[in-house]
């Protein structure tokens, strides 16, 4: 969990960007549209046409000069979709750390609550009516434990996923849980001793909480389903019931890297990191993943390679892209954003600078360490994908622009 620097020249030597989800798009996507008998939605097709063209002269390149040396470099626009893996991770270091500075001096836990696979297709029918229940109830459970056992107001960072390994269906919350929070008596901050919690109770908590939701959204006809009436979806729940809840708690991490770390990992990433396509090879596409079934001699899951025709491939991993205007990142207990904290409990420790210096300051001239100084701009509307007719590409003329003085 280190964030020095020859952990983190390790792990970018580990792997690769070999391969472009947008080569592939590029490559397939049209004709997909035109075969498809599956509904493809505006959010997709913005994704979509998104990842096609970040980073290219579609977007704009900018050019920046050192006046000193006369060094210039090309700065391409990205996107900004939440669901582009070429920007995720930048936008994740710049949120990893805004957020540093906000996490109380205590341990964090990281935490992940699923709900029975049954549940899936109802989730996916109703959208963000039962996301919004996933992610209030797994905060709930943790928030009322801590409150009742330890009488402390914890602070709890959520964010939903609803990708498994493979990326199929799977919708799950990870959360970075405090361990410890602001003592309800006195207002001091007050840490949790020991590791123990009762996963049964938990679980049951985690459970009740969410189907009575649930069954409230029921009552007010909010719940799109296909049961007879409440009386079968009360029998489908007690029948899902006799599937675990899953709660999974890491061991509490006492060092801020560490938390940035696995605040980083689990909060802005795209659905399906590039670092993990192995190969594109005419219409497949093939990428790695952790097969949790299988356990190495080490206890740790064994890494597989999966591999996809483009017409399962796009589905699969459409079906991730975020709903329109959905948070999936939510604060909640000491860490809502209507909550503010005594500075002297705060974590003040300064961000990892080498990842500060590698994300966020592409402007420095290597050989003077001068600030470069913008020139002009240059967009090549031929690349540009139109938005209203996502397949089609219209042809421009080039242009070059210059920032007003």
């Amino acid at each position: 969990m280190c964030l020095c620097t020859d952990h983190i020249k390790e792990e970018k030597n580990k792997s690769e960007k070999k391969f472009r989800l947008a080569d592939f798009f590029n490559a397939h996507w049209d004709k997909y549209v035109e075969d498809t008998e599956t509904p493809i939605s505006h959010a997709q097709f913005k994704a979509v046409n998104s990842i096609r063209v970040c980073r290219t002269a579609a977007l704009g390149i900018d050019h920046y000069t050192c006046e000193r040396c006369g060094d210039t470099v090309e700065i391409y626009h990205n996107c900004k979709n939440r669901f582009c893996p070429t920007c995720s991770w930048g936008d994740t270091i710049k949120w990893a750390k805004k957020i540093e500075g906000q996490m109380m001096l205590l341990p964090h836990r990281h935490v992940v609550m699923t709900i029975p696979h049954a549940l899936a297709p109802m989730v996916k029918s109703n959208g963000k009516e039962l996301l919004n229940i996933l992610l209030r109830t797994a905060a709930d459970t943790f928030k009322d434990w801590a409150l009742a056992k330890y009488r402390v107001e914890i602070g709890i960072i959520s964010v939903l996923h609803t990708f498994g390994e493979t990326k199929d269906y799977h919708v799950h919350v990870h959360m970075i849980v405090s361990w410890g929070g602001i003592d309800i008596k006195d207002g001091t901050l007050k840490a949790i001793d020991g590791d123990y919690v009762n996963y049964k109770h938990l679980q049951k908590k985690f459970q009740i909480k969410f189907e009575d939701a649930l069954l409230s959204l029921y009552d007010k006809k909010g719940l799109k389903h296909n049961f007879e009436n409440r009386i079968a979806l009360l029998r489908f729940l007690k029948r899902i019931n006799n599937k675990n809840w899953i709660i999974h708690l890491e061991p509490p991490m006492s060092c801020p890297a560490a938390v940035i770390r696995y605040i980083g990992r689990y909060s802005k990433r795209a659905c399906i990191s590039e670092y993990k396509i192995t190969d594109i090879d005419g219409e497949y596409i093939s990428f790695r993943h952790k097969d949790y079934k299988t356990i190495d001699k080490d206890k740790k899951p064994v890494e597989k390679i999966l591999r996809l025709h483009y017409t399962e491939f796009f589905p699969r991993l459409l079906q991730h892209v975020p709903l329109r205007y959905f948070r999936l990142v939510r604060y909640y207990g000491a860490y809502s954003t209507k909550r503010e904290l005594p500075i002297s409990y705060l974590n003040q420790q300064g961000f990892p600078e080498e990842q500060v210096r590698e994300w966020e300051n592409p402007f420095e001239c290597t050989f003077c360490q001068k600030q470069r100084v913008y020139q002009f701009s240059i967009i090549d509307k031929r690349s540009r994908i139109n938005r209203k007719e996502p397949f089609n590409a219209r042809i421009h003329e080039s242009y070059i622009y210059k920032r007003a003085c």
